[in-house]
């Protein structure tokens, strides 16, 4: 009788479409039973409080980057260890494609950060970094942008409240590089940010290793000391080394570091998942997951010294059982949500995460997973019972090209680093088909990846809208999921990449990506998606007007010819539920002879890179376009 009132209460809310896809299947589908994570896999961690930030005007200035830099990297989760399994798909994706349209009503948009904000922060004592990493969260009229290795606060109207700082400088952290002295500080990476409108507060998070000699590495965290991020934050940290010292785990040849932090909340926590990898040699450890209780992180962050702060639990679930074996699981991307929902409260609180199977040596694959959290009011305590569960449910086609790889194309232009370097045009690197960002909203979840399409030359985006529901089954919870919704978004000729879908409280939603390929100019551009009609025509929110032109791509800086891009869009619903999104484009271009004479052409670009954002908002009728 319990479990029946739990569910009667969980569906109350859920959308209509979610409601018919329910009644449709709830006698012909048999989901597979979850999987639990054994509590062996769980730690209780620390949560470190290291001091406050604040955003200060900064020096700026542009000195000295040599030619064949040669920066700290960050472990990429493409390096995940795969294994063989058996009934893969063998055949691309084929769709027929998104029209491209440039009419966009209840759009708006303006310039965000690029790569001159990055490289010049500190007196130019910063690295010159490819690629930016989009962060975005909106609130209380406040658009709040981050990228590799800067942040800074716009109004709406797209107005600087701030001026761009590096996030060394916003955590109290040495200066990435003393160009002086060549001495290296703090490395950080891989920023998120999310704005909570149950607690009216904004949470960022960063990747963190500490210089050399040390081994640590940590997940950094700042929480808003109030609703107004321009004001005072109070920061966090979790030792991500796990090499069993500090209160961490003791996980295989570690030190480690937690690779590409992603953040996500429900009513009761605040949750981050990481890819852990060794520091020194080869290997992969899987995604580690993080639970914190969202009203003890904002109760410490307003007592800024003087609360109690609240434990952290550590679930290693590369140690769970996947449905191949030797397959790890891999960027298991936690859920946000646009509006508190009675949908979280059920199983004394649940929390959704999405993750893509594409293990195998095999490139191409028809899966994908869901899991929950639940229990997670107990957060709140002083030692959790939380659980995590997952369900494996089947997909359309996604992966890679044979060879493990994802590039694009990019129109042709004047690249001014490369024809110094006397090398061909970059294409641009879609990595691999990791899930993207994650949101619940009226009980569906949405994502997206990018995967090859067609005959291989391409680059497309596969899309998943699943129902998922925890049930009691037999005295324990188990969580399933029913796709309601699934299709492909792509370009005729063309690339599209980087995919981030933001959905509002009512399922309207807007996913944005690069466009990309010998049509376009690396362009910010977006559709809008629901759940019942997919996604529409394919909008130019701001055309590129160049090629990219980043030194990652370049074999003389030690690339191959593929340059780093994204690793990530944004797409966040504003209270108001219009959508806000980021994400990475070309907005400038000159010429060898220009570039030779002013290496940033007028401060638009740097001697490396020429990456910049841009920041689009769609609301009112613009979400129902197709």
């Amino acid at each position: 009788m319990k479990s029946h009132k739990t569910r009667t209460i969980l569906f109350s809310s859920i959308s209509v479409v979610a409601m018919m896809v329910l009644a449709l299947t709830a006698f012909l589908v048999r989901t597979p039973p979850a999987a639990h994570a054994d509590s062996s896999n769980q730690t209780l961690q620390n949560l470190t409080e290291t001091g406050t930030s604040v955003f200060v005007a900064g020096p700026t200035g542009l000195t000295g980057d040599n030619l064949n830099q040669q920066l700290p990297k960050d472990n990429d989760q493409d390096q995940h260890t795969k294994a063989v399994y058996d009934q893969a798909p063998t055949t691309n994706p084929n769709p027929k494609g998104n029209g491209v349209v440039t009419s966009n009503k209840g759009f708006s948009g303006f310039q965000g950060l690029d790569h001159f904000d990055t490289r010049t922060r500190d007196g130019g004592n910063a690295f010159s970094l490819e690629p930016p990493d989009q962060a975005l969260c909106v609130g209380n009229g406040k658009v709040l942008e981050s990228v590799n290795d800067v942040l800074v606060i716009f109004d709406k109207a797209g107005n600087r409240l701030t001026t761009p700082e590096s996030m060394n400088t916003f955590f109290g952290l040495p200066f990435a590089i003393n160009r002086t002295t060549g001495v290296r500080g703090d490395f950080l990476s891989d920023p998120k940010c999310y704005y909570d409108k149950a607690t009216n507060r904004f949470f960022l998070t960063m990747l963190q290793e500490d210089p050399a000699p040390s081994v640590r590495a940590h997940t950094l965290i700042a929480v808003s000391q109030t609703g107004d991020p321009t004001g005072a934050w109070t920061d966090f940290s979790i030792d991500a080394t796990d090499d069993g010292l500090n209160g961490t785990p003791s996980h295989p040849n570690c030190p480690c570091l937690g690779d590409q932090p992603l953040i996500g909340a429900d009513a009761y926590g605040f949750y981050i998942s990481t890819n852990e990898f060794p520091s020194f040699v080869a290997g992969f450890n899987g995604a580690q997951v993080y639970a914190i209780s969202k009203s003890g992180l904002v109760a410490a962050a307003s007592a800024h010294g003087s609360g109690t702060l609240p434990p952290v639990v550590h679930i290693d679930a590369g140690a769970l059982p996947t449905p191949d074996t030797g397959g790890i699981w891999y960027s298991i991307q936690p859920a946000t949500t646009p509006t508190p929902s009675l949908l979280e409260l059920g199983h004394n609180g649940t929390e959704y995460f999405m993750s893509a199977l594409q293990f195998g040596a095999t490139p191409l694959d028809n899966r994908i997973a869901v899991w929950a959290m639940v229990n997670t009011k107990s957060l709140k305590n002083s030692t959790p019972d939380v659980s995590l569960l997952n369900t494996v449910i089947g997909s359309e086609t996604y992966g890679l090209r044979p060879d493990g790889s994802l590039p694009a194309t990019q129109k042709a232009g004047d690249y001014p680093l490369g024809q110094f370097f006397g090398e061909p045009e970059n294409q641009l690197n879609a990595n691999d088909d990791r899930m993207n960002q994650v949101v619940y909203a009226g009980g569906l979840l949405y994502s997206g990846l990018d995967t090859v399409i067609g005959d291989g030359s391409r680059t497309g985006i596969a899309y998943f809208i699943p129902l998922p529901y925890v049930s009691d089954d037999h005295g324990s919870p188990h969580v399933h999921a029913i796709m309601v919704k699934q299709g492909y978004v792509s370009a005729a000729n063309n690339n599209v990449l980087f995919p981030s879908i933001g959905v509002n409280a009512f399922g309207q939603g807007v996913m944005t990506f690069t466009l990309s390929g010998p049509d376009y100019y690396p362009t910010a551009a977006y559709v809008t998606v629901n759940a019942i009609t997919g996604a529409g025509n394919i909008h130019v929110a701001s055309a590129g007007v160049g090629p990219a032109d980043g030194f990652t791509g370049y074999v003389a800086e030690g690339g191959n010819g593929v340059q780093r891009w994204g690793d990530y869009s944004a797409a966040v619903a504003d209270t108001d539920g219009s959508i806000w999104f980021a994400i990475e484009y070309i907005a400038q271009s000159c010429t060898l002879a220009q570039w030779s004479v002013d290496s940033t052409c007028g401060g638009t670009r740097t001697q490396l890179a020429n990456w910049s954002t841009f920041v689009g908002h769609v609301s009112g009728s613009g979400l129902f376009g197709h």
